[in-house]
């Protein structure tokens, strides 16, 4: 691994786990090896999903991260990137998220899709994931990055588990067969205060997309998406700052609305 070896790959992942139990962002890891590969990066994401598996922790889901022409411009790749998300990542809606428990959290509302059946590449187009999917649900995902102060490269992130953290998904399903993904669009609000929208086809073009790279890549690890995964699909509109006390909604076209809601620091 480009003289990266199993010591580093633990180094690496202890690092960011601390970060996220201490609370305290760590520089990013590229500062030290500016060489560290994709393959790389993703190793130490699995070994810290591994440890998090070993605590009782339960694969529910992926997201899938840089979606948009303009976020992969910015960190210089040509194609998205994935975490996994566990299930105490999951908060039901009109749970209040601690504040204190994050680090320095961002949101985006996307469009959540849940499997019916398991999906593995290669060889899935968009058309065969749309096949595998019982439907979309409106989604809030909650962004932490463990780097300091969002400082990283492309394979700083994937190696901190895309920054997942949380994800408010909404309670109904619906079906996608009548929808043009593309052109579903969302208005993002903060504190009633209107502050983003979107449409579908910011996320390559198509969301669905993202379901067919998503099940590609991981085919490649020898893994694949299974029957009940929750996959967000990608940002809508630009990462909003996350400050105690907000309250977010996102109101879908078609799919309906989802809220997350913030506390306060504790005095």
């Amino acid at each position: 691994m480009n003289g990266v070896d199993t010591t580093a790959i633990v180094r690496f992942a202890d690092s960011l786990w601390r970060a996220e139990l201490d609370r305290q962002p760590v520089q990013p890891l590229t500062d030290e090896l500016p060489g560290l590969s994709v393959a790389e990066a993703y190793a130490i994401q699995s070994h810290n999903v591994d440890r998090r598996r070993a605590r009782g922790g339960v694969v529910r889901g992926r997201k899938v991260g840089l979606t948009s022409r303009a976020s992969q411009d910015l960190l210089g790749v040509r194609e998205p990137n994935f975490g996994v998300l566990l299930d105490d990542m999951f908060v039901d809606e009109g749970d209040v998220i601690e504040f204190d428990t994050l680090l320095q959290p961002r949101v985006e509302a996307e469009i959540a899709f849940v499997m019916a059946s398991d999906l593995t590449g290669p060889g899935v187009t968009t058309i065969t994931a749309l096949a595998a999917v019982a439907g979309a649900v409106p989604a809030i995902e909650v962004l932490d990055s463990r780097i300091a102060d969002w400082r990283f490269q492309h394979v700083d992130t994937v190696a901190d588990n895309a920054a997942a953290a949380r994800a408010v998904v909404g309670s109904r399903i619906t079906r996608v067969d009548d929808l043009d993904l593309r052109l579903l669009g969302v208005l993002f609000y903060r504190n009633g205060t209107p502050i983003g929208d979107g449409a579908g086809a910011a996320v390559l073009g198509n969301p669905a997309r993202c379901i067919a790279w998503l099940a590609n890549r991981l085919g490649e690890f020898g893994d694949g998406l299974r029957a009940g995964d929750v996959i967000l699909a990608g940002a809508l509109h630009r990462m909003v700052p996350v400050r105690p006390g907000d309250f977010f909604h996102a109101d879908f076209a078609h799919l309906g609305s989802v809220s997350a809601e913030f506390s306060e620091v504790a005095a």
